[in-house]
């Protein structure tokens, strides 16, 4: 059976059943919260907490390994210091890859499914705000869903009002005081945005815009899950940067920003 046809059997089994082969692999029954790892974040997982246990994500029901150049294709239960266990995530699917919407949010699902009550959702993204440079994270407060589809099926009506959790962006600006937040405007991709598709996200209120995190968002909501969002700039957007835009230059920013993020992001998780 393809992956495709695992999860359109249905998708909520699917993600049980994932989840009973993850605690069956790693020896965990339980996993508390569950990080999604984007462009710039992978080392983050190193210092979060003991890694105990780490699944190639090709082999978990559901799962594929990623498309993208700079996302980690595993699945690690990590330890951390203060005894809860954390569900890291580095094998993302994007919507732009053709395989719907179930298979985006699989791994939300999944985790959800493995017990997990908080989801760290990451990304790198262009920013519409010039005083932010590349390497700048910033906390997502809300976001805007341009793909035109949703995760949730029939007449599932969720409040989105507080997605993004007050909380969690609290306790971050304990950590960094100086940590600015934005709305994040989620396109389709695989292509860049144009400079007026750039001017139209900015004067509907985003601040940032990428390919990933918002239904991510959603069927986290929709789970039960607190979510917390947080993104790395790595490039100026069109219309906005002086230089054409790249995939090189993403991963260029994510890894010269990666250390002080990823230490950003462990010392947020301990906060948890």
């Amino acid at each position: 059976m393809s992956h495709t046809e695992f999860l359109n059997s249905d998708p909520f089994n699917a993600a049980r059943d994932a989840a009973a082969y993850i605690a069956e692999e790693t020896g965990v029954d339980t996993h508390d919260v569950a990080l999604v790892l984007g462009s710039g974040w992978g080392d983050a997982a190193h210092l979060i907490g003991q890694t105990t246990a780490t699944l190639s994500a090709d082999e978990v029901p559901g799962f594929s390994s990623p498309s993208v150049v700079g996302h980690v294709g595993t699945i690690r239960s990590v330890l951390t210091k203060d005894g809860k266990r954390a569900l890291v995530l580095g094998a993302r699917t994007h919507y732009y890859e053709g395989k719907g919407v179930r298979a985006v949010v699989h791994g939300v699902r999944t985790a959800a499914a493995a017990g997990c009550k908080t989801l760290v959702l990451t990304n790198g993204c262009g920013g519409l705000n010039e005083d932010w440079n590349p390497g700048t994270p910033v906390l997502i407060s809300d976001h805007i869903n341009l793909t035109a589809t949703s995760p949730l099926e029939g007449a599932t009506f969720v409040d989105l009002t507080d997605l993004y959790s007050a909380r969690i962006r609290a306790l971050a600006r304990e950590v960094d005081p100086s940590l600015d937040e934005g709305v994040y405007a989620q396109f389709t991709g695989p292509h860049y945005e144009t400079p007026a598709e750039v001017q139209y996200a900015k004067h509907i209120g985003a601040s940032l815009v990428g390919m990933s995190t918002a239904l991510e968002a959603i069927a986290g909501r929709h789970a039960g899950m607190e979510v917390f969002g947080i993104s790395l700039v790595t490039n100026l957007a069109a219309g906005i940067s002086p230089v054409p835009l790249s995939h090189e230059e993403v991963l260029e920013a994510g890894e010269a920003a990666g250390p002080r993020i990823s230490k950003l992001l462990a010392e947020i998780i301990a906060k948890l």
